[in-house]
């Protein structure tokens, strides 16, 4: 019997730092591309909120304004029901829906000739502005749901691209600095000002353009962006809400040491970028090995 042959699993190449690179910017690009289209529904759906609030409101008008004719066409048909007439009126005012029996050619043309146009104009007022707050609150939905379905895109794409990164920083870390900040908050915008100042010079005391200590580093990324910063880590410690290192966003302000005399920016990977100290310039440094203090979410 002839043996077995067992062929050998070959596992997929790992892809090169040039590939991740590439895969890296596409899903930034296509991330820009999805941020800008929910940017976009988010003002259509404010645009429809406004539509479907005007629209009840109008609907809201003629049905009080329907409601006083009701009760005068009420007196009318309760007159009439005492002599003994049948009058189209008593179904009209008792009917859930008066629409419905104004709909019947019958009583359309008893209306007509008892020169209750105004009646009639008031009624198909009443339905044209139903009409419109279904229409606007339907629109409203719509668009909300697009944007919910577009949010959760977002976010799977923006997980994918931080795989991509985290593979890419971990093989080279000088490629942080290269890659595209996810995000639109003022955190990540923030973190996007402070990228722009790798490489430049530790001074103490100094809060920008050019040169930074650590504390000034961040508070001049953040004044960038409209968020005032006092020029002092303790400070900085209490200017936003807590989040734990396992829950940092770009853009996060990190803390270290008991006394938190050091401080940075969270750029995502377990890195920060900050300003580490006298003869040292702007960089990007992982977090890990530093006693971690806390982190601080300003916006």
């Amino acid at each position: 019997m002839a043996p077995h042959t067992v062929a050998a699993a070959h596992a997929d190449p790992e892809p090169s730092t040039k590939e991740l690179r590439s895969q890296a910017l596409k899903l930034a690009d296509q991330l820009e591309q999805m941020t800008e289209r929910y940017n976009g529904l988010k003002v259509k759906l404010q645009q429809s909120q406004r539509a479907a609030k005007v629209a009840a409101d109008n609907a809201r008008r003629q049905e009080e304004s329907l409601k006083g004719i009701r009760e005068k066409v009420g007196a009318l048909a309760a007159t009439s029901y005492m002599q003994g007439g049948s009058d189209p009126t008593i179904t009209f005012v008792a009917a859930q829906d008066p629409q419905a029996v104004l709909d019947q050619a019958a009583t359309l043309n008893y209306f007509a000739t008892r020169d209750s146009s105004k009646v009639l104009g008031l009624m198909q007022a009443m339905q044209a502005a139903q009409r419109a707050r279904k229409a606007a609150e339907a629109r409203a939905s719509q668009v909300s749901q697009l944007r919910a379905d577009l949010d959760s895109q977002r976010k799977k794409v923006t997980q994918t691209y931080e795989k991509v990164r985290g593979k890419l920083v971990k093989r080279d870390p000088t490629q942080l600095a290269k890659l595209p900040v996810i995000g639109t908050g003022k955190g990540a915008q923030a973190l996007r000002y402070a990228m722009t100042k790798i490489g430049r010079p530790y001074v103490w005391g100094a809060a920008g353009p050019t040169t930074f200590d650590c504390s000034g580093l961040t508070m001049w990324a953040y004044k960038q962006v409209g968020i005032n910063l006092p020029h002092y880590t303790g400070s900085q410690y209490n200017a936003g809400t807590h989040v734990p290192e396992s829950q940092l966003q770009p853009g996060d302000l990190v803390f270290f040491h008991s006394d938190l005399h050091h401080m940075g920016m969270y750029v995502g990977g377990g890195k920060m970028i900050h300003a580490p100290h006298t003869g040292d310039v702007v960089k990007i440094a992982p977090i890990a090995g530093r006693p971690f203090a806390g982190g601080v979410r300003v916006a």
